[in-house]
Order: C-alpha cells, then sequence, then structure tokens
C-alpha cells in the first residue's frame, strides 16, 4: 500500500515537473510551490497555499495574483526568504526584489543575460533552485572538511 502511494506520488511530480520545464513564464503560485519545496522538503504546499503563505509573509507585492506570471526579481526576493539568506547591505535595508535579484547574480546563482524584470521559466525556476542547492551542499561539505 505505501509503495503504491510512493510510486503515485513519483509519477505525479514526474508530471509535474515535465509540466514546469515547458511552461514557458511560471505563475507566482508555481513559483511559491516550488521554492518552498525545495527550501523545506518536509513541508508540503498546493499551489495556492504556498502562493498565500509568501504573500501573508509580504514576500509578494501586495498587486500580485496567483496567475500573475512570476517575475525573476520578486522570484528571487521569494527564494532569499525561504532559504533564510540574508543578503546584502542593500537588499537588508530596503528589503526590494530589485536587490534580492542582485545577491542572486552577485552569488552567482542566477548568471547569464537575464533582466529583473523579465518572467521566469519552469526551465530557468528550476536551474536557479538546482544552483542554489548545489552550491548550498557545497558549502556544507567544505564546512564538514575544516
Amino acid at each position: 500500500m505505501i509503495l503504491v502511494s510512493v510510486q503515485s506520488y513519483a509519477q505525479s511530480s514526474g508530471q509535474e515537473m515535465e509540466l514546469l520545464m515547458s511552461t514557458p513564464a511560471v505563475t507566482y503560485a508555481q513559483a511559491a510551490r516550488f521554492i518552498l519545496e525545495a527550501s523545506s522538503p518536509e513541508t508540503a504546499f498546493n499551489h495556492e497555499e504556498a502562493f498565500l503563505y509568501v504573500k501573508e509573509k509580504g514576500w509578494l507585492p501586495k498587486s500580485a495574483a496567483a496567475d500573475d506570471a512570476a517575475r525573476l526579481d520578486v522570484v528571487s526576493k521569494i527564494i532569499l526568504n525561504a532559504f533564510g539568506i540574508k543578503g546584502g547591505i542593500m537588499y537588508s535595508l530596503t528589503k526590494s526584489p530589485h536587490f534580492a535579484y542582485r545577491e542572486l547574480v552577485y552569488m552567482n546563482i542566477i548568471q547569464g543575460r537575464v533582466i529583473a524584470s523579465m518572467p521566469v521559466s519552469g526551465e530557468h525556476l528550476l536551474f536557479i533552485i538546482g544552483r542554489l542547492l548545489t552550491e548550498a551542499e557545497n558549502r556544507e561539505q567544505r564546512a564538514g572538511s575544516r
């Protein structure tokens, strides 16, 4: 019985991942769910719950709707907050999505020719989350080898 549940979860997660990979512009609800799941795998949110959570935390603009196309700078702010990254002096002072974006560029998590206001594709969102998780793992390994 448990094996069937795990298999069906893996299958639905795989289908969800495939859908996300082919999405040219993720919504704030989709971005919130995947970022929260990556930052805290033990929590389980659906898209709507994740959106409401980040909205209540003040990580989104007041005017943001769940089905709006997610901007890279706002996604950056969700990432910094969800992963507990303090950010630099300008982000600490302003809590601005622009400086959250700049912080992730500085950390080399966001790479390439991108614009802060651009919509985030599913593939790009997964790439950013993957880079962040890899960097965190590398940091842990370096700390453990000291």
